[in-house]
C-alpha cells in the first residue's frame, strides 16, 4: 500500500533498477507519515561514508507532538540496505553516472519502506517523447471507448 509517490522522478529520469530500503525514523515521524503529512518530490539520495542517506524528504510534524521533542522536518534520514546492495549502488553511481532518487514510500509488513531507483537523467527531447506517448495512449483509450459504445 503506497503512502506517497514521486511522479516527478519518472518525468525527470529513466528508472533502470528499483530497490526497497528501510528508513531510520523517529516516533513522531512515523505518526506523521501515517497521517499522510509527507512530501518526497524534492528528495534525493546521497552516499556518505559508504552509507545511503535521503535528503530533502519533508515530514510535517503533527500538532500533538511531544513537548520535549523538537522535530526537524527536513533532517537527513538513513536508508537501510544490505551491504551487497549498497556496494552495487555506490559503484554504479560513482562510475556509471547514475543518480539515486526516491520513487515512493509504502508499507511492507507494517513497516515503512522507501522504494529508491537507480536513474539516468532524461534530456529535453526524451521528456517530450514521453509526453507524446502518454497523450497518444490516452487518445487511444478514448477512441476505443467510443467504438465500444
Amino acid at each position: 500500500m503506497s503512502i506517497v509517490s514521486n511522479k516527478k522522478a519518472f518525468h525527470e529520469y529513466f528508472i533502470e533498477e528499483q530497490f526497497e530500503a528501510g528508513l531510520c525514523l523517529e516516533g513522531w515521524e512515523c505518526k506523521a507519515i501515517r497521517a499522510g503529512r509527507i512530501q518526497i518530490k524534492e528528495a534525493y539520495v546521497v552516499v556518505l561514508n559508504g552509507e545511503l542517506f535521503i535528503i530533502g524528504m519533508h515530514i510535517t510534524p503533527l500538532i500533538s507532538a511531544s513537548t520535549h521533542v523538537h522535530p526537524d522536518a527536513t533532517r537527513t534520514r538513513k536508508l537501510l540496505l544490505n551491504r551487497r546492495e549498497i556496494d552495487t549502488l555506490i559503484g554504479k553511481v560513482e562510475r556509471a553516472g547514475y543518480a539515486l532518487v526516491p520513487i515512493d514510500l509504502h508499507y511492507s509488513k507494517g513497516r515503512i519502506k522507501a522504494q529508491i531507483g537507480l536513474a539516468k537523467g532524461k534530456k529535453l527531447h526524451d521528456k517530450r517523447d514521453t509526453e507524446k506517448e502518454k497523450d497518444w495512449k490516452r487518445e487511444q483509450g478514448r477512441l476505443l471507448k467510443t467504438q465500444v459504445r
